[in-house]
C-alpha cells in the first residue's frame, strides 16, 4: 500500500468515533450510558489493581475507552454485499455465521470486525450485520410487497459507492478520501424520521414482526444500537435506573465468574420515536436502544460445547424468573464449568496466548515454563457474538410478542451467497492466535 494512503485502521478509528458522536446526538440517553460505563470502569479499576496492571500489560487497557459494537438490518443481499466492500475499507471483514431464526427473529447475520492483534489494539470496532429473511414471511402477498419496498431504496449515497470502488482500484484511500469516505458512509446508518410507506403499509409488515417493518420501511438501516465495554455489567445494571435507564429484565450470557468466560449483554429498552409516513400521518416507530457488554475468555470448541449444554439447563430452570434469580440460577448450573484460568487452560476449555517475561529453557514444556514464572498465559479475550444472547436482546426490545413468521433453519450458504464470500470461521482465529504466540516462543503445547 501507498505511504500516501491513510491506513484501514484508522480509517475505522475515525468511523467509529464519528459514529459515536452521531448517535449520541441522536440517542442522547447513549451518552448517560457512556458516562455511566466510564464511571464503573474507573472504580472497578480503582478497587482491583491486579486487573488493571494486567489490562495494561497484555493491551486491553488502552482500547477499553474506545471499544464499541453496533447492529444494523438490511433487506437485501445487494444491500449486504455493498457493505462487505464498505467495511473492507475500514479493515473488518464478516466473521461467523449466526441464525436468529430459530429464536423467533427472522434474520441471519454476521459482524463485521478486524481479525489481527493489531487492528483489534488499535480500535476493535464491530458491526453486527442481519440480513432480513423475507422467505420466512409467511404471508406472500406480504413477502412480495416487502420485497418491492426494498427494490426501491438505495441505502448508499453516490459518493460512497464511488470512494469503494476508489479503494478497490488503488488499495487504498488518501487523506481526503478517508475524510469524505468517513462522512459519506455514515449516512448510512444515519436515522430518518420520515418513513418510506404509509400508515396502512407500517402496520401491515409491524403486525407480522416488528422488525420486518424496522427494516422495510425506512431509507436506510439506522443504527439500532452502540455498545461500550463494561469490567462489571452486574454493577452497570444495577445502576441504570439510578441515570433514568431502564434495563432489560436479565443479563443475557453466562453468569458472573471470577474468570469471565464469552459475552455478557445487557441493555436499556427501545425509544419510542415519533415517525412521520407518507400521506402526512404521524406515527411512531421503536427500534434503538442503548447496550452494555461484558467480555470474558474465548472458549474452543471443547468449551464451547460445555458453555451451550449447560446453558440449556440453565435456561430451562430460569424461565420468568427476574434478573436476581435468574443469575443465581444460572451460577448454580455453571458450577460444572471450571473457574480458574490454569483449569480452562490445561483442560483445553479457553484459547490463551503466551509471552515470555525472562528468559527460558526452549526444551521445556509450556506448563514448566509457566510455572517457573518464564511464561505467562494470557486469556483472549472474545471478539465475538452469541446467536441467543442477540435474541434475547433483539426480543426485549421488539416486544417479544407472537409474530407471522415462520421459524426457519439455519441457511448459512445462503447467507455467504447474499454476501459474496465466505464467512471466517471464528474459532479457527483464535486458535491461530494461540498457535502463532507460541511458535514465536519456540514452544508447542
Amino acid at each position: 500500500m501507498s505511504s500516501d494512503f491513510v491506513t484501514a485502521d484508522e480509517i475505522r478509528d475515525r468511523f467509529a468515533s464519528a459514529m459515536s458522536a452521531m448517535y449520541q446526538a441522536e440517542v442522547p440517553q447513549y451518552g448517560t450510558l457512556l458516562s455511566l460505563v466510564e464511571q464503573v470502569n474507573r472504580q472497578t479499576l480503582e478497587a482491583d489493581p491486579a486487573l488493571a496492571e494486567r489490562l495494561e500489560a497484555s493491551g486491553e487497557h488502552a482500547r477499553l475507552g474506545v471499544e464499541r459494537h453496533g447492529a444494523i438490518r438490511v433487506g437485501t443481499a445487494e444491500e449486504l454485499a455493498t457493505l462487505r466492500r464498505l467495511f473492507a475499507v475500514m479493515g473488518m471483514f464478516p466473521v461467523g455465521y449466526y441464525d436468529l431464526s430459530e429464536a423467533g427473529v427472522p434474520v441471519h447475520s454476521t459482524a463485521f470486525r478486524p481479525v489481527t492483534d493489531e487492528a483489534l489494539a488499535r480500535n476493535p470496532f464491530r458491526l453486527f450485520t442481519s440480513l432480513l429473511r423475507l422467505e420466512l414471511i409467511e404471508d406472500v402477498e406480504l413477502r412480495t410487497l416487502a420485497s418491492e419496498i426494498l427494490a426501491k431504496r438505495d441505502i448508499f449515497t453516490p459518493g460512497v459507492r464511488e470512494l469503494i470502488a476508489t479503494f478497490e482500484q488503488q488499495g487504498g484511500l488518501t487523506e481526503e478520501q478517508a475524510e469524505r469516505f468517513v462522512a459519506e458512509a455514515l449516512e448510512t446508518f444515519r436515522w430518518h424520521q420520515d418513513a418510506t410507506v404509509d400508515r396502512a403499509t407500517y402496520e401491515r409488515l409491524h403486525s407480522a414482526h416488528r422488525l420486518i417493518a424496522d427494516v422495510v420501511c425506512f431509507r436506510g438501516p439506522h443504527i439500532n444500537h452502540l455498545t461500550p465495554r463494561t469490567l462489571d455489567i452486574d454493577e452497570a445494571q444495577r445502576r441504570m435506573p439510578e441515570h433514568g435507564m431502564t434495563p432489560k429484565a436479565v443479563i443475557e450470557g453466562p453468569p458472573r465468574r471470577a474468570c469471565p468466560i464469552l459475552l455478557r449483554q445487557t441493555s436499556f429498552k427501545a425509544l419510542e420515536e415519533t415517525t412521520r409516513f407518507v400521506g402526512d400521518a404521524e406515527g411512531s416507530h421503536t427500534a434503538r436502544f442503548g447496550e452494555i457488554e461484558q467480555r470474558g475468555v474465548a472458549l474452543t470448541p471443547k468449551g464451547r460445547a460445555l458453555y451451550d449444554r449447560l446453558l440449556g439447563e440453565a435456561r430451562k430452570a430460569t424461565q420468568g424468573l427476574d434478573n436476581a434469580a435468574h443469575q443465581a440460577r444460572l451460577a448454580e448450573v455453571f458450577t460444572d464449568f471450571p473457574d480458574d484460568e490454569t483449569t480452562l487452560r490445561r483442560e483445553g476449555l479457553a484459547y490463551f496466548v503466551y509471552r515470555a517475561v525472562d528468559e527460558f529453557d526452549g526444551d521445556a514444556s509450556v506448563e514448566a515454563q509457566i510455572a517457573a514464572g518464564k511464561v505467562v498465559a494470557e486469556p483472549l479475550t472474545y471478539e465475538d457474538f452469541l446467536p441467543v444472547s442477540a435474541a434475547g436482546i433483539f426480543q426485549s426490545n421488539l416486544g417479544g410478542e407472537e409474530s407471522a413468521v415462520g421459524q426457519g433453519n439455519a441457511n448459512r450458504d445462503a447467507f455467504e451467497a447474499a454476501l459474496g464470500a465466505s464467512v471466517r470461521d471464528e474459532l479457527e482465529l483464535y486458535a491461530r492466535r494461540e498457535r502463532e504466540s507460541l511458535a514465536a516462543l519456540g514452544l508447542k503445547r
